[in-house]
């Protein structure tokens, strides 16, 4: 591919997940990254600060996620509002085209404690933020947290279960079953 082709870091990306697909997370540099996407590693360093951020350098998941949860009716309860978000996750993120891609992102995360680490401290911050959108719409601060904190295990079941489908279920539907399981757990509790 010629230096001038757009999507400079989508090509990134595949380069490097198909480098840690061969060689392992470990034993691929920037430099190699960079020759197999037929870039230089100056172009590299213009996407991404290390090879690190291939895997976690964009937020796809808050933008589309609070924006829902904002534009939920008012009269919406702060789960229902989480729903809204987790259904723009479907439509906006999680779609089959971006379906292998993410499922091995996720391998490669889950062969690393570091990268795990990584995701999850992503994970809280997601959290975070789901919870100051709910107080934002005037959810009392606690309902806030437990909304969010539910939302973020549904988000998590989902993911779990969509990366790991081969593709066969909508992630849309598959984030409010979760929904619903963990909202039946607390009513069991």
């Amino acid at each position: 591919m010629a230096r001038w082709e757009p999507n400079a870091a989508q090509r990134l990306a595949t380069a490097a997940l198909d480098l840690f697909d061969e060689r392992g997370y470990d034993h691929t540099t920037v430099l190699d990254i960079a020759q197999r996407a037929g870039l230089a590693k100056s172009t590299f360093f213009r996407h991404f600060p290390d090879k690190r951020a291939v895997l976690f350098g964009e937020d796809t998941l808050t933008g589309p996620l609070l924006a829902a949860l904002t534009a939920a009716p008012p009269a919406a309860t702060p789960l229902e509002a989480v729903a809204r978000g987790l259904d723009a996750l479907g439509r906006e993120v999680f779609t089959p085209e971006r379906h292998l891609f993410v499922a091995r992102r996720r391998a490669v995360i889950d062969a690393h404690p570091e990268l795990q680490e990584r995701e999850a401290l992503k994970g809280l911050h997601l959290t975070a933020a789901l919870t100051r959108a709910l107080t934002d719409r005037g959810a009392p601060v606690l309902a806030a947290e437990v909304a969010a904190q539910l939302g973020a295990l549904a988000l998590k079941t989902a993911y779990e279960r969509w990366s790991g489908t081969g593709g066969t279920g909508e992630f849309g539907t598959l984030a409010r079953q979760a929904l619903d399981e963990v909202r039946d757990a607390t009513t069991a509790l």
